[in-house]
């Protein structure tokens, strides 16, 4: 992990990198520095486990967990920290992700993920969104999504 990262994101399969990209190009246009990392909830529980543990202690402020099918990624990640947990519903099955979507917004209380759209769009909105929350304490990163805001909005 890299020691000035502010953004996790963690992606329950190699497959899934594909549809993460977006968000990858998003977070370096506003030059936020992050991890990345493939840890499969199911197939890999304590090195999942580890990453959500120890995130905060490396300045992490933000996970970005993107799974597909069962998508129990993010709501394992958000158990194991008190930080925010984005999570990015991926098709990858019959259902086309709608079964991912499912798994993330149904999350029980006190184990809260915040959702995004499935695939491509919800991964760069889930950027945009880490974004946002680093903004509230990062003048430099408030006045660049301001920017993007106003070119947003043709101004």
């Amino acid at each position: 992990m890299n020691a000035k990262s502010k953004v996790l994101i963690v992606l329950g399969s190699k497959s899934d990198e594909e549809a993460m990209k977006g968000c990858l190009r998003f977070l370096d246009k506003f030059e936020i520095a992050y991890s990345y990392e493939i840890s499969s909830a199911h197939r890999n529980p304590d090195k999942t486990r580890q990453l959500a543990e120890t995130a905060r202690d490396k300045g992490i402020m933000v996970i970005i967990a993107a799974a597909g099918m069962a998508a129990a990624l993010p709501g394992v990640i958000a158990s194991h920290t008190t930080l925010p947990v984005i999570g990015v519903p991926l098709s990858g099955s019959a259902l086309n992700g709608v079964d991912a979507l499912y798994a993330i917004v149904q999350m029980p209380a006190g184990v809260p993920v915040a959702s995004m759209a499935i695939g491509s769009h919800g991964a760069k909105n889930a950027a945009l969104l880490a974004v946002r929350i680093l903004s509230l304490s990062d003048e430099v990163i408030e006045n660049k999504l301001t920017r993007y805001q106003e070119e947003l909005a043709g101004g």
